[in-house]
């Protein structure tokens, strides 16, 4: 006897904003940020675009919204933790969180972010650095030259044309073009690289402990 269907319907999953975010997160972390329409976002819901709309303005908010909740897995500094160690913790889990979320960083920088998590990661940032005794003004420019490192350092990881592994590869296959009698500064670097004596990758927390170093003897 053939088995009877079931009375009870399937519920579909309400639309809402959350499931909106989560989606666009999943396709942009996916396929990168330009390929993110309404009209995917709907398809990849199983639901009309029209409908998006009673729950996001348009395509900017969901970005907006998209990059608010990128700065949300960034650790937030502790007013009463040590300015430098708060900092380079900080900076340390923006520069993963990115790496994560490779399409992230370009409207983290060319945007006006003012979603709760990034209000409170800055109002956190200053306000750690306003206990160890920067005043605003200065609180403003230790964030900002931080925050250039880690933006600066991650698109360039993000963007470089080849692999750390190819490293070597690449500086034998250029060092014609690099003659030691024109160039001998890099012609020496490129063949430490090519003999393993230096493996020719930039340092993230290198760059870091420099500026975080240079800040602590600023008159704050």
């Amino acid at each position: 006897m053939a088995n009877k269907p079931s009375s009870k319907k399937l519920e579909r999953i309400p639309l809402s904003r959350e499931r909106i975010l989560q989606c666009a997160l999943r396709l942009a972390d996916e396929d990168g940020l330009e390929s993110l329409s309404m009209r995917k976002l709907a398809q990849a819901l199983g639901v009309k675009a029209m409908s998006l709309y009673n729950h996001v303005t348009n395509r900017d908010d969901v970005i907006d919204c998209m990059v608010d909740c990128i700065v949300s897995e960034i650790e937030v500094p502790k007013l009463d933790a040590d300015w430098k160690e708060a900092m380079r913790r900080r900076a340390i889990s923006a520069h993963k969180v990115l790496l994560r979320h490779p399409w992230a960083t370009m409207p983290l920088v060319s945007r006006v972010n003012v979603g709760p998590a990034m209000l409170q990661y800055t109002d956190s940032t200053l306000g750690c650095l306003r206990a160890a005794g920067f005043s605003y003004e200065m609180a403003d420019h230790v964030q900002n030259a931080i925050d250039s490192h880690i933006y600066g350092f991650t698109l360039q990881a993000l963007n470089f044309p080849f692999e750390p592994a190819d490293y070597a590869e690449m500086a034998a296959q250029f060092l014609p073009q690099i003659p030691e009698s024109q160039y001998p500064h890099i012609n020496q670097l490129a063949q430490q690289v090519i003999r393993g004596d230096y493996d020719g990758l930039h340092r993230f927390a290198f760059g870091l402990d420099l500026i975080l170093d240079s800040l602590d003897r600023l008159e704050k």
